[in-house]
């Protein structure tokens, strides 16, 4: 897991349209990227719906919204459309991105042991480095969580 203060990972990856995001795009902003572990699943739908919601508060508190799974570009244009998210949904097929911020994890489901995505979210600021860490984030009040701790 990511401490506070370290730089923060760069990254490059590919959006819902296909173009390439990368993490230093957005020095001088806060960046708010949550990792979650699947387009169109309940617990994932909510926690989208719920940056969605909160999206324009969280750009005004001076974050920039940025979702990071293992879907493909094609199935992140979908959700978004569906759900009408306005922030990035970035494709990480190979989890490197995932894994180095920390949300690639080994979990338990049913006896069963696999490794897999925790909901993470890490604020990154505007220097590029790690401010704050939500892990094993509640898909329920995970962005009303970023939103108030970005309003501090």
């Amino acid at each position: 897991m990511l401490k506070t203060g370290i730089k923060a990972p760069d990254f490059t990856l590919s959006d819902k349209n296909g173009s390439n995001v990368s993490l230093s795009d957005f020095i001088g902003k806060k960046v708010v990227i949550y990792f979650y572990p699947k387009d169109n699943t309940s617990g994932c739908t909510k926690q989208a719906q719920a940056f969605a919601q909160l999206n324009e508060k969280i750009e005004k508190a001076g974050g920039v919204v940025i979702g990071i799974s293992r879907d493909s570009t094609k199935s992140h244009a979908g959700f978004a459309e569906k759900y009408s998210l306005p922030f990035i949904l970035l494709s990480d097929p190979q989890h490197e991105v995932t894994e180095k911020y920390g949300a690639w994890q080994e979990k338990k489901m049913y006896g069963k042991v696999s490794m897999g995505v925790v909901r993470t979210t890490v604020i990154v600021s505007e220097d590029g480095t790690v401010e704050k860490v939500f892990d094993k984030a509640n898909a329920a009040t995970n962005a009303a969580e970023v939103l108030e701790y970005l309003e501090k």
